[in-house]
């Protein structure tokens, strides 16, 4: 009993490191009800030096932008886990933010104004009401990794991103550490060596998507198979360099998410990916918009009677804001993790399933 209290109180010490900015609009959690989290991967470059500050752009940009926009859908009645990513450069209607961003814009500008701007765009333009907020910046990400002792991921072939800097000349099984990870994740211009020609994939951020949901399946079986109790101090320790959590998420409220998923089979984490179309236009550049009825009906399949009506719903290719169409709102687990825009004609239905790209890196089998 008293080992129990005494590593209670020292994860508590340690949860209270992190920093916990108060996030506005947030949703409060309805006790036995599904819980969406919004993750948030920060491009800012703060805490990077050197060489990866350099390969991460650092000194190129200012401000912040979401690099990645995840809301994972937790289920503790069920144990199920569905993450649905949105494109960076999907386009939003920016509402009440118009006189900081535009009347429309990238969905990744709204979090330059924080996280709240960025929970109360996802809930005006999608209906989707965020429970809590989680924020990883570059620099978190590799120390976390790192403190895991890195991760094993599968390359079928040699890939490389000169953007990134990945850079991987063996394929097979590959120990990656936090700034090879990053690589990873980042890669918008993956390219792969096939009889000796290099190849490219040619789908930017659908790709990058993809490859991230791998790379969090790889990142939660390593965590899984962690015992050693210096590693896991270690990683506790790295975490609030570079990771925030809402305020209003308590570590009691922590430790019951970590309770319900301790048995978390992370193959089973399901990915989806909106559905959205790409256009090139003359204020944007090159830019996607929500393809309807694809995206309403993968959302319902998430979120189910959750969702609300949209205020401001996002513009399709006219900058016209039409309501979302009206579909079946009952929950589905979803088969395997789609990747890529979700295509389709008019009409048919958001897809559920997909393959795997065959030259994507993936999870190495847990040993």
């Amino acid at each position: 009993m008293l080992l129990l209290g005494g590593f209670l109180g020292y994860g508590y010490w340690r949860y209270s490191q992190l920093r916990m900015p108060t996030v506005a609009g947030l949703t409060p959690v309805v006790s036995g009800q599904p819980i969406n989290i919004l993750v948030i991967g920060s491009d800012s470059r703060s805490g990077l030096t050197g060489q990866l500050a350099a390969q991460a752009g650092a000194g190129q940009v200012s401000g912040q932008r979401s690099d990645v926009d995840m809301i994972w859908h937790l289920d503790p009645a069920s144990g199920s886990v569905q993450i649905l990513s949105i494109p960076r450069d999907t386009m939003i209607s920016a509402g009440v933010l118009a006189s900081q961003v535009g009347t429309f814009n990238r969905i990744n500008t709204a979090f330059d104004a924080g996280p709240s701007s960025l929970v109360s765009i996802i809930k005006s333009n999608f209906g989707i009401p965020i429970n809590h907020v989680v924020e990883v910046n570059f620099a978190g990400f590799v120390a976390a990794t790192d403190a895991l002792g890195g991760v094993w991921m599968n390359f079928p072939y040699p890939s490389r991103d000169a953007y990134s800097g990945l850079s991987i000349t063996t394929p097979g099984c590959q120990h990656l550490d936090g700034t090879q990870a990053l690589a990873v994740s980042r890669s918008r211009h993956f390219e792969y060596e096939v009889s000796g020609q290099w190849l490219t994939d040619g789908t930017s951020d659908f790709g990058r998507i993809h490859r991230q949901g791998a790379f969090l399946r790889a990142l939660t079986s390593a965590a899984k198979h962690q015992v050693n109790p210096l590693t896991i101090n270690s990683f506790l320790g790295a975490v609030p360099a570079g990771v925030q959590v809402d305020s209003s998420m308590s570590y009691l409220d922590a430790l019951d998410l970590l309770w319900h998923y301790k048995s978390l089979d992370p193959g089973a984490m399901a990915t989806q990916t909106l559905p959205t179309d790409g256009l090139a236009t003359n204020t944007w550049g090159d830019v996607l918009f929500v393809q309807q009825p694809a995206a309403q009906q993968m959302l319902a399949s998430i979120f189910g009677s959750q969702l609300s009506r949209p205020s401001t719903p996002p513009p399709n290719e006219n900058l016209e804001t039409p309501q979302p169409p009206s579909v079946t709102t009952t929950t589905s687990q979803p088969a395997a993790a789609p990747s890529g825009s979700g295509g389709g004609a008019s009409g048919a239905p958001a897809p559920i399933t997909t393959t795997q790209p065959s030259f994507d890196p993936s999870p190495c089998p847990a040993a």
